[in-house]
């Protein structure tokens, strides 16, 4: 392995999380909501969800969002429908990876940046790290976040800004991430890259990267 490499940055969805767009775009058409696809990008968000993430809107406010765009007003559908039907943008984390981590933790700072939001991060994300009894604090040295930062990949802001918080340097961390997007805006500010390609495994990106 790579001497100069003392740090690794995640991506979460994608990466260490399996994801599922169209499950979410389909519980949200099935509450009414009219637009749920346009709103829902696998990489780059829009509209209310693009403010989520950002922490430029409250979950209350995106459920009103949502119910804003259902026909007659949605006055039926609870926050907690709303929050369900968000949730199942995300399947879940293999167990081995967890296992995973845990074990790169031996060797490096294992960091995590995530466009996310509080309903995602605080509900079904934090459950899938409980799979080993453990918490995600138990998995990461570190973590940014997209609506605690108020800013989001691709950005290169919220790069410069996860370097600050992390107190991490770029050119000794390896930024893994499922868009090429994202390792474009991160390879701008110094960080090492590795793609994780759809249905591969992080740790195969890390060890190809690592030769």
């Amino acid at each position: 392995m790579s001497k100069t490499i003392r740090n690794l940055l995640f991506d979460l969805g994608g990466v260490i999380m399996d994801i599922e767009r169209e499950r979410c775009v389909e519980a949200l058409t099935a509450l009414g909501m009219e637009g749920a696809n346009e709103m829902l990008g696998l990489y780059v968000q829009s509209g209310p969800f693009l403010k989520l993430e950002e922490g430029e809107m409250t979950p209350h406010e995106f459920c009103d969002e949502v119910r804003s765009r259902i026909p007659g007003g949605g006055g039926d559908v609870t926050d907690e429908q709303v929050q369900a039907a968000l949730n199942a943008f995300l399947i879940g984390i293999p167990e081995h990876r967890l296992v995973e981590l845990r074990m790169l933790r031996k060797d490096f700072g294992i960091y995590l940046l995530s466009n996310t939001n509080p309903i995602m991060y605080y509900s079904k994300i934090a459950e899938c790290f409980r799979a080993e009894g453990l918490e995600m604090s138990d998995y990461f040295d570190g973590r940014v976040t997209s609506f605690e930062s108020h800013l989001a990949k691709p950005s290169r802001e919220i790069f410069e800004y996860a370097i600050e918080h992390l107190g991490i340097k770029p050119e000794e961390t390896l930024f893994i991430d499922d868009s090429q997007k994202n390792l474009d805006s991160a390879a701008e500010v110094g960080f090492e890259t590795a793609l994780v390609v759809p249905g591969s495994e992080f740790i195969d990106a890390i060890g190809e990267w690592m030769g």
